[in-house]
């Protein structure tokens, strides 16, 4: 035997040697209350948690509140929960009383009236769509609240954004293959071809996710597609993750109006810039399009990229103008609620059990830089710059509030 050996493993053991200290960190699971109650904002269909997810948080001790027929537009019933473990209530008031709170569409001020101080909101923030006063009701309840639009993952990039892209880019093919095939709204035309039968033209404004998941749903439905965006890199990417030389171009006005004469479908997918869409379609351009031709104005959340969009809703989605029919519903997820709902509750189930794991939402933050970008209020304080520039409300760094400075 090694003498040597035998002393340095002894030492170690018996901590003979030098150690550097440790400070030992505790971290007290927590056991969470959830609520999840039912969305009352216009035509929003979908819900954040679905049964699965349900199952999961209640087998691992927490505790989740439904309002009754939260998940019924998204095809989720009340049974499904009940069976998950889910305690069913008749009222939203209880379920504003609960540790942390799961809405889709951002609170309506009935609802804020009903929340509990002090709580954890997640959901979207929908900026546009805010004012002053939404921000100062929230910070008299003294909240947390994170949009989860907002929140970034380790590689930089917004999940629940690209989750919801994705869908709205597959989906906004299907919408624009229905209406095109109309003898009412389109042509009468299928977006696929056939042997001897030209394919339909699908230009694509955008080469970002909802532009890339579009391209690839038309691609295999046999449509014939151009896709524009003023990003080289964007147009060199969405070749490469298709595995197609497909047309691209940067967005020239001579170039997309030749493009746009001659297109059946259009999908408007352009990223704002500083909170508004460009708009890059003129009047003029669509007056050249072929009659019963077809825009998807996805951007039109924030504007819409072409002139003659204009926001529409579930109950009435399209409007012709100038013979061309026009879909521009700013919440195209809520059409397939089911497929979004299942997304949302893929990433909010992890990040609830971590929030446990952490023993609670401020040590989770503490952790989790990405989440705290999406945190623009926290216990009441406003933590966006961005937001107390539009309405003129003091705001601290959330950085600052959670590693004070000594």
């Amino acid at each position: 035997m090694n003498p040597k050996k035998g002393f340095v493993d002894f030492s170690h053991s018996e901590q003979m040697i030098p150690q550097p200290e440790m400070l030992e960190i505790r971290k007290h699971k927590r056991q969470l209350t959830i609520g999840i109650p039912k969305e009352i904002a216009f035509q929003e269909n979908r819900i954040g948690l679905v049964p699965e997810a349900v199952s999961l948080l209640v087998n691992n001790g927490h505790k989740v509140i439904l309002e009754s027929n939260a998940g019924k537009s998204a095809h989720f019933p009340d049974n499904e929960y009940i069976e998950a473990g889910a305690n069913l209530v008749y009222s939203s008031t209880e379920i504003f009383q609960s540790d942390i709170v799961i809405k889709v569409a951002p609170p309506l001020p009935v609802e804020i009236e009903k929340f509990k101080p002090r709580i954890t909101m997640f959901s979207a923030l929908n900026l546009p769509g805010q004012n002053e006063t939404y921000f100062k009701q929230l910070m008299a309840k003294k909240i947390t609240a994170i949009s989860y639009e907002h929140i970034k993952d380790k590689t930089c990039s917004f999940p629940v954004i690209r989750s919801m892209s994705e869908i709205v880019g597959n989906t906004s093919v299907f919408i624009a293959a229905e209406y095109l095939s109309s003898v009412e709204y389109g042509k009468g035309k299928s977006l696929g071809g056939f042997p001897g039968i030209a394919p339909a033209e699908v230009v694509i404004i955008g080469a970002g996710t909802v532009g890339e998941y579009a391209a690839r749903a038309a691609i295999g439905m046999g449509a014939f597609v151009k896709v524009f965006d003023n990003s080289i890199y964007k147009l060199r990417s969405i070749q490469n993750k298709l595995g197609e030389r497909l047309y691209t171009s940067v967005i020239q006005q001579k170039t997309l109006s030749n493009a746009l004469r001659s297109a059946d479908v259009v999908i408007g997918a352009l990223n704002p810039v500083n909170g508004i869409t460009p708009c890059v379609i003129t009047e003029d351009m669509v007056k050249e399009m072929q009659y019963g031709a077809v825009i998807i104005d996805v951007s039109i959340d924030n504007g819409g990229c072409s002139e003659t969009s204009h926001v529409t809703n579930h109950t009435q989605p399209v409007f012709k103008k100038f013979g061309i029919t026009h879909f521009c519903i700013p919440n195209i997820p809520s059409k397939v609620p089911h497929t979004a709902s299942l997304a949302l509750s893929n990433f909010f189930a992890p990040v609830i059990l971590q929030i446990a794991k952490e023993g609670g939402v401020e040590n989770f933050l503490r952790n989790e830089k990405g989440v705290r970008t999406g945190t623009y209020l926290f216990n009441g304080i406003l933590t966006s710059k961005y937001i107390s520039d539009l309405f003129h409300i003091p705001f601290q760094e959330i950085d600052l509030l959670m590693f004070p400075l000594h």
